[in-house]
């Protein structure tokens, strides 16, 4: 697991990337919550984001987990570890991967507006749900 550490004096949160350090970035909440997910969901299992068509702006994120052996040939596998030891794989289709590399996922506990968090930089523009994008 590579981490981006922010400047000092900013109170930007940690991003976590792959162990090869690419892939999508991940905060230290994300990690904490996708590593308990994970857990959850028992053995062998994966999780799954890519985009698809639809949602307010064109395209919308998915993310699910799926049983490992539906990763398939051509699919992008990244392995991350979070602080607490707990490793989980992201597995993205590579058509996907064109419109989220090097996006970001946050994880926020906020009443309003709480849940997974995309940041992507490949996006032109985003609803205000947060969960679509055009590119």
């Amino acid at each position: 697991m590579t981490a981006s550490v922010p400047p000092a004096g900013t109170t930007e949160t940690i991003a976590h990337t792959a162990k090869d350090g690419k892939g999508i970035q991940i905060t230290d909440p994300a990690m904490q919550q996708l590593a308990k997910l994970c857990n959850e969901q028992g053995q062998n299992q994966v999780l799954r984001v890519g985009v698809r068509s639809g949602g307010c702006s064109g395209m919308s994120y998915t993310m699910d987990f799926v049983p490992s052996s539906e990763i398939e040939e051509g699919d992008e596998v990244y392995d991350y570890n979070a602080t607490d030891g707990a490793a989980f794989q992201v597995v993205c289709d590579p058509k996907s991967l064109l419109y989220i590399y090097g996006m970001q996922l946050d994880f926020s506990t906020a009443l309003i507006g709480g849940g997974f968090n995309f940041t992507n930089p490949n996006a032109s523009q985003t609803c205000g749900c947060g969960s679509s994008f055009a590119v």
